[in-house]
């Protein structure tokens, strides 16, 4: 039987770093630890391109060959995130200029200008001969564009384009003198070339904002230069993505998600270890860029080799964090890298075979994983998860907040972890999304500092409250507009009506407040909001209590009905248990239940391609735990019946269905 979306295992595969003798016993050994997919060729430009035009490429036909034989597919990337040598003496223009106004050096990777005309011709041309040559073939199943977008560029080119965007944004000097309050200061501007680039330090909300929406389009722009090339000359079911960063902030992940196919991330802990309620956001994040399945590109094998301390997971962490992903939505988990390279600057990174080419320990618990995949991959292939609840995730609101936190502790992604964190910790799917995206079919919707609004968001959000919606306000919602101006209102600016409340003034918090209602009892720990009731219908569900004078018995956390929904206004930046507890009250309202676990313990509920309910059961500790679950089910991994309870070992699986 052909499974459509096969559950993939697999690692990162560079055999351009070995003598070709050796590819059989590395495939070999893929083979025998059960991985089905491979990446290759995201960092090989020199190989395949030794000098302009000369391409090389039978070395890698043969080892895609190879990997078939074995019944391993073969994810491509494009090598661009490491410009050759050759390349970058030939064509000096295509480095990029660091912000110091010194180019960026050679040796490393993603130094290249992401505007450079020179690059993107020598781009095309590798992008457009690999497509010709293994676009048809039907072993390489994905295509990867470059790694991990990161560098902006400074020079006087990416300038000129930055000009370019705000003449087509602003249309006139006038119109943008006014969004950015330019008097102030005596910034006022007379020519479009005295908009400073680089940006450095402090400098004017709008400019900065835009510079960001400006890395953001030049990326895109790249990306789909690459796109237009691969797409003529692959099938219809071969995918293209870009593998992203976690939370990394460079660029809008939303705007550059739309023109692929599939979204993918690399998932590296570092130090310590994985906290499941917190990668859970991310990994829902990833699933929202798309709002379907994704790919977990890169993950980390045991140990990385830039942190300060490069402590290795535990025995058994790994799979955990493996399904952990496949309950969010992933439909491959690849581990960076296969073998450790005798060179290069990631010598000492984990891998799962090491310099002298033999499995690491990590490599018997990679082939336990891939066992289960393999068990399990025709009920989960094409599952999906059924989220009511979201989280709005915005990074204009995010940059604006970076660059005026007002309280050093105010931390936007720690804000998204924290209002995600108890829906993890109730069991309960979710999705990240963004607030320019649709929000229909769902019952209780987030929205963590969404400090900027427009019309279209608030249109939008109105209607879902009006339709039966629950939405939730938190500090600092609707004090800017799109351009990162202060709003002419009070916050929740055209929010307010919805919420029934104002914010009379906020207060970034030197010691904790006191908040106190019904079921509420915490403080609010680094921003506070006074909130004044405007509507007669408001509920007020916590004040503050004494405190410092400005806060004392003033309304903190407040619902108000609208339409056939509600608005919740949540002024206080709560302590866990006072959330969590909120939290709970939220779920209520709206007929959804926890699903309680011991702590560690993780319930995640999925919907099979075939309508059937499915559990995936994860410890996520060091101890053995007992939890309650359905009766009548059996775990797919073991193919044991489970009578309602169920006990897991350290790190122990289950998938019930």
């Amino acid at each position: 039987m052909t499974i459509k979306n096969p559950l993939h295992i697999g690692a990162a595969y560079y055999p351009e770093h070995w003598p070709e003798s050796r590819w059989p016993e590395d495939i070999r050994l893929m083979k025998e630890a059960g991985l089905t997919v491979t990446r290759m060729a995201e960092f090989a430009w020199s190989s395949m391109e030794p000098a302009p035009g000369d391409f090389k490429l039978d070395w890698l036909e043969r080892a895609i060959n190879l990997c078939a034989e074995a019944g391993i597919q073969v994810v491509l990337g494009t090598p661009t995130a490491a410009p050759p040598a050759w390349l970058m003496q030939e064509a000096p223009d295509s480095m990029a200029l660091e912000e110091s106004g010194l180019r960026a050096q050679f040796g490393n990777r993603c130094h290249y200008c992401v505007t450079s005309p020179d690059f993107h011709l020598a781009t095309q041309r590798i992008a457009s001969a690999m497509a010709q040559r293994f676009g048809a073939h039907p072993n390489v199943i994905g295509w990867q564009i470059d790694n991990e977008f990161c560098r902006p560029c400074f020079c006087e080119r990416c300038r000129s384009r930055f000009h370019d965007l705000l003449r087509e944004r602003y249309q006139t000097l006038d119109n943008l003198n006014a969004r950015w309050s330019t008097a102030y200061w005596s910034q006022t501007y007379n020519n479009w070339s005295q908009i400073p680039f680089p940006i450095t330090g402090g400098h004017n909300p709008g400019l900065r904002i835009e510079f960001r929406h400006f890395i953001t389009r030049a990326y895109r722009t790249y990306q789909k230069l690459q796109i237009d090339c691969i797409r003529p000359h692959i099938p219809e079911q071969v995918w293209i993505t870009h593998n992203y960063m976690s939370w990394f902030d460079g660029f809008d992940h939303y705007d550059l998600s739309a023109d692929l196919d599939v979204v993918s991330w690399d998932w590296y802990v570092g130090k310590g270890h994985n906290v499941h309620t917190e990668t859970d956001t991310i990994h829902n994040l990833t699933r929202g860029m798309k709002r379907k399945s994704w790919w977990l590109m890169e993950t980390q094998p045991g140990n990385v080799n830039w942190n300060d301390t490069n402590n290795t997971l535990n025995k058994g962490e790994a799979r955990t964090m493996a399904w952990q992903a496949v309950a969010h939505g992933a439909e491959a988990v690849l581990y960076w890298q296969w073998r450790s390279a005798l060179g290069g600057q990631e010598q000492l990174h984990g891998t799962l075979i090491d310099q002298s080419g033999r499995p690491r320990p990590f490599y018997d618990e990679v082939k336990t994983i891939a066992a289960e995949f393999a068990k399990t991959t025709e009920l989960l292939s094409g599952a999906t998860i059924p989220a009511k609840i979201a989280l709005l995730n915005d990074y204009d609101s995010r940059w604006s907040i970076q660059w005026q936190p007002h309280q050093a502790k105010f931390d936007y992604v720690g804000t998204m972890i924290h209002y995600g964190r108890p829906l993890s910790r109730f069991n309960l799917p979710f999705d990240v999304l963004s607030p320019d995206s649709p929000i229909d079919g769902y019952k209780l919707i987030f929205a963590p500092t969404l400090l900027m609004l427009d019309e279209a968001r608030v249109a939008r959000l109105e209607a879902f409250v009006a339709a039966g919606g629950h939405l939730v306000l938190t500090p600092r919602t609707g004090m800017k507009d799109r351009y990162n101006a202060l709003l002419p209102m009070r916050q929740p600016g055209p929010l307010t009506a919805m919420a029934g409340v104002e914010v009379e003034e906020y207060y970034a918090l030197d010691v904790p407040m006191p908040v106190q209602g019904e079921g509420i009892s915490g403080e609010s720990r680094i921003w506070a909001e006074r909130l004044k009731v405007l509507a007669t219908d408001v509920t007020v569900l916590a004040r503050y209590g004494e405190a410092n004078g400005w806060l004392d018995g003033q309304a903190a956390i407040t619902s108000h009905p609208y339409g056939k929904g509600r608005v919740y206004y949540v002024g206080a930046a709560l302590d866990e248990a006072a959330h969590e507890a909120l939290t709970r009250q939220m779920l209520a309202a709206v007929g959804e239940t926890p699903i309680e676990s011991p702590e560690g313990v993780q319930i995640c509920a999925l919907l099979s391609a075939q309508n059937i309910p499915v559990q995936i059961v994860i410890n996520h500790t060091r101890a053995e735990q007992t939890v309650q679950v359905q009766a009548g089910l059996k775990n797919q991994l073991s193919g044991t019946p489970v009578d309602g309870s169920l006990t897991l070992p350290a790190y122990g699986v289950a998938v019930l269905a």
